[in-house]
């Protein structure tokens, strides 16, 4: 299960600019990896455990902006095309699940 949170957030005074910092500190903290500039993912193992990152995510919602929030599965997230100019590139890979034995 991948979390995208997409975001617009203005930055027209200071503190706008220091809540635009504080929010995408706060998805590196917590796991976010940059797909393109205010797009950011993370991998989850469950839909439980996404719901608990989004509920965080909520939690630190700036006071103005867009904030979009989507869940897709891990199937969804490999249909992704990705281009650089006309040239397709690879998309991220899921990590690698842990197995105990």
């Amino acid at each position: 299960m991948w979390t995208i949170v997409l975001f617009d957030l203005p930055t027209d005074s200071i503190e706008m600019k220091r809540d635009y910092r504080y929010f995408r500190k706060f998805l590196l903290e917590n796991g976010f990896t940059m797909m393109q500039y205010s797009v950011y993912i993370r991998h989850s193992s469950s839909e439980e455990n996404a719901q608990v990152h989004i509920n965080r995510v909520k939690i630190h919602l700036p006071a103005d902006g867009e904030v979009r929030i989507i869940k897709i599965t891990d199937k969804q997230f490999g249909r992704i095309e990705v281009f650089y100019g006309k040239k397709r590139q690879a998309i991220e890979k899921a990590p690698e699940q842990l197995s105990f034995f």
